[in-house]
């Protein structure tokens, strides 16, 4: 499978679907023509109008799609849960970070390994730009990673932000993650200051597996 495309060829593709969107594309036209030929250009046109914003509500609709996985990756990353992040991954996707370069399972139990030990965590997204190319897509997708972390005289906080640079599959109607590589731009650590928990410690924290956002019950109260 063929995964290259040089910017002037996708460009070119886009040209070329904006064009005919316009109406650019060049229509000979037959000044003698009767009026059945103009109602059955008109029924092309509209036709072509519809074909083109089905096209365009599906890009849409895949996009989101394709954004929720990454969603979903970071609550799997913050609440520890397995089970959520091997969702987001065919069986036969490769993780490259680097520090680990290996399938989706193998990535998952040391990410979650090395997340346990953290205090707490959040992992947020950021620009994120998806290409959709029929069946395959490709994203670039930034993030910043809170960890607050064990030092040798109590606790840092552990910045990095980098961008997720993406490969997604279609199989079925189903999109999910074939590749998902980290690239790291900076990161920062500091010595921890959130006095916050000593001056409101009757605010509702969040936790991991058992964390609020699993009991949909709970959100069912009223006044």
């Amino acid at each position: 499978m063929q995964y290259a495309q040089t910017d002037r060829e996708r460009q070119a593709k886009q040209g070329d679907a904006v064009g005919s969107r316009l109406g650019v594309t060049t229509i000979a036209v037959d000044l003698g023509r009767n009026v059945d030929d103009d109602a059955r250009m008109t029924s092309d046109e509209t036709n072509q109008e519809a074909l083109f914003m089905d096209r365009a509500l599906q890009i849409l609709l895949d996009k989101q799609a394709l954004y929720e996985l990454s969603c979903r990756y970071m609550r799997g990353l913050d609440r520890t849960d397995a089970e959520l992040l091997q969702s987001v991954f065919w069986e036969n996707a490769f993780c490259e970070y680097g520090f680990i370069n290996s399938d989706a399972p193998t990535f998952i139990e040391f990410a979650i390994t090395a997340l346990s030990d953290h205090i707490s965590n959040q992992h947020m997204i950021g620009n994120t730009l998806i290409e959709v190319e029929g069946d395959e897509a490709f994203g670039e997708v930034y993030f910043q990673a809170y960890h607050k972390v064990k030092a040798e005289s109590g606790f840092e906080d552990l910045i990095v932000a980098g961008r997720y640079l993406d490969r997604y599959e279609r199989r079925g109607e189903i999109w999910k993650m074939t590749y998902r590589s980290e690239r790291v731009d900076w990161s920062r650590t500091m010595p921890t200051n959130d006095p916050y928990y000593e001056m409101m410690p009757d605010s509702l924290f969040g936790s991991r597996l058992d964390d609020a956002v699993y009991d949909r019950e709970a959100r069912s109260k009223t006044v």
